[in-house]
């Protein structure tokens, strides 16, 4: 782990702990940064079975109901 040294914005960071229920700003920026990285992976997963249904390859009306992928 690295030490840096930024200025950050003291409201946004009160406000985003508390969103978070984090109590530090280090826990604070580095779940912040966490939570991003996983929301633009879920994106891009999201983006690649898109265009895999738009090609054929996956047939999203199957996940469409619960009980076609739960039996």
């Amino acid at each position: 782990m690295s030490r840096t040294v930024i200025d950050l914005d003291d409201q946004l960071v009160a406000e985003v702990a508390q969103a978070l229920g984090t109590s530090t700003k280090k826990d604070t920026v580095n779940t912040a940064l966490r939570e991003v990285l996983q929301s633009r992976r879920r994106a891009l997963a999201l983006a690649r079975l898109r265009t895999a249904a738009e090609e054929g390859a996956v047939d999203l009306g199957l996940l469409q109901d619960k009980a076609d992928y739960r039996r």
